[in-house]
């Protein structure tokens, strides 16, 4: 693990031009792609905390803005999935053409609303993508799109968030891939309580480390 954060650079994403915060560390095992939940944006504290975290160990790691400002205007585009799942496809197709993370493997990382685009994304692209992780997430609004995730899915959930651990836990059973409900005890939707997000890095950065070390091969 590295002992500093590393100083992201500025990127834009598709033809929207989206802005991106880029952390690359030397020799990066994989790149992690954020989708924030509603309300959110590349400067999410919660998220920044985990892309710092991970980029310690050894991943390069991608938050960007799903919305352009006009489009946050509109409300009901903070909760169109298929759209927010489309952005999240751009952010996968442009890393392919980035020179400096083109080649390395890629995982999800979805939070809140953005676990269901995170999915949506990964049913779209089982061949490049590696490995998701949930914090807090509605992969429930995914609907359809969850039966065609062939890439590993970690859904991470509060303790004490009622309501949100059961549509897990459900929409886990309709995941045609490899996954695992994890349970964060006492902590809550935000997880805020003192220690749960460094339990959430703790079980995303193993995750990926495990998952994203090999290509994914596509299925029909």
């Amino acid at each position: 693990m590295t002992t500093q954060p590393l100083a992201p650079r500025e990127v834009h994403i598709g033809s929207r031009r989206l802005e991106g915060l880029l952390r690359l560390p030397p020799d990066a095992a994989g790149l992690i792609i954020f989708a924030h939940g509603s309300g959110s944006s590349r400067f999410s504290r919660r998220n920044t905390f985990v892309a710092d975290e991970l980029s310690r160990y050894g991943f390069a790691t991608l938050l960007f803005d799903l919305l352009t400002d006009e489009e946050s205007a509109d409300r009901r585009n903070v909760f169109d999935i298929a759209l927010l799942g489309e952005r999240v496809l751009e952010a996968i197709d442009w890393a392919a053409g980035y020179g400096a993370v083109a080649s390395l493997p890629i995982g999800l990382f979805g939070a809140s609303t953005g676990a269901g685009a995170a999915l949506v994304a990964a049913a779209r692209r089982s061949a490049v993508v590696g490995a998701v992780v949930s914090r807090g997430g509605r992969p429930d609004l995914a609907g359809a799109s969850l039966q065609a995730v062939r890439a590993p899915t970690l859904l991470i959930v509060g303790g004490e968030d009622y309501g949100v651990i059961e549509l897990n836990e459900q929409a886990a059973e309709h995941l045609g891939c490899e996954r695992s409900v994890a349970i964060v005890p006492g902590a809550t939707h935000l997880f805020e309580e003192p220690g749960a997000l460094e339990s959430v890095v703790d079980l995303a950065s193993e995750w990926f480390l495990r998952h994203l070390r090999r290509r994914p091969t596509a299925r029909a």
